[in-house]
């Protein structure tokens, strides 16, 4: 498993090995012990699966708050997605600021985003699927979203002239200086 660091320091890229032969590849996606051996000890709870029929599909910016605030292990099983990670923990040196890393089938990659950031994606391919592992429930009660061309964020989602494709959900989430993760900034990740 190759890991990366990405400009938000928790903010983390796992590349899994591919053994690959005439009939295709095998790679192992997550294995707790060997992430545990890298300090990375997350107990994941749920697996989500979503498809995105269009091109320019933005699903987000999303999160959930305390008491299920949720780490995400984020992988592309079909297409290319844009995935997009915004540091919202209260008092942290990057709060504010984003990351967006290139997930595809093809590379393998995946990302992983701590609790207390926002998580979003843009699909650059139609019929991209995006699976994740989360670390707590889905809670509709705690769920909350900000909008994806917020301001204040200036995230670049690499669409050029295509028009984004939204949720009604999410076309009118609210703005980021609304919006508190419920986590504070502990310090660099252990």
């Amino acid at each position: 498993m190759k890991i990366e660091t990405t400009t938000l320091p928790d903010v983390l890229i796992l590349t899994p090995k591919r053994f690959g032969d005439t009939r295709g590849y095998f790679t192992e996606s997550w294995n707790r012990k060997t992430l545990k051996d890298h300090g990375i000890d997350i107990d994941f709870v749920q697996d989500n699966h979503s498809m995105s029929a269009t091109v320019g599909t933005i699903r987000g910016l999303h999160s959930q708050t305390p008491p299920f605030a949720q780490a995400k292990l984020v992988r592309c099983g079909r297409g290319v997605v844009f995935d997009v990670a915004v540091d919202a923990r209260i008092g942290s040196p990057t709060y504010g600021q984003w990351v967006g890393v290139e997930l595809s089938a093809e590379n393998g990659r995946q990302l992983l985003i701590p609790q207390g950031f926002l998580h979003g994606f843009a699909t650059r391919a139609p019929n991209s699927e995006l699976i994740y592992k989360c670390s707590n429930y889905y809670a509709p009660d705690c769920e909350a979203s900000v909008r994806f061309d917020d301001p204040d964020l200036n995230i670049d989602w690499g669409l050029g002239d295509v028009e984004p494709v939204l949720s009604d959900k999410d076309a009118i989430a609210g703005a980021f200086s609304g919006f508190s993760s419920g986590i504070s900034w502990g310090g660099p990740a252990t």
